[in-house]
């Protein structure tokens, strides 16, 4: 993919134990990497809008380990 940038893409994440306010701290630790750019938190859930070429959903999903929850896709 020379000379070419991937299409973002959505995913929505499943985050057990998340409530809103932890919600804020996940979405903004996901918004510090780079190629992510979009984060919505909801209860139990985030959807994330990244560039594939950045990241694999597993980066994602280690992202919001270290936060403290354990997340996978929906």
């Amino acid at each position: 993919m020379t000379g070419m940038t991937a299409k973002p893409t959505r995913v929505l994440l499943g985050v057990r134990g998340m409530n809103k306010e932890a919600g804020e701290k996940v979405a903004a630790a996901l918004l510090a990497l780079p190629g992510v750019s979009k984060a919505v938190p909801d209860v139990g859930q985030i959807e994330v809008h990244y560039d594939p070429s950045h990241h694999t959903i597993m980066d994602l999903v280690r992202t919001v380990r270290t936060q403290g929850f354990l997340a996978g896709m929906l």
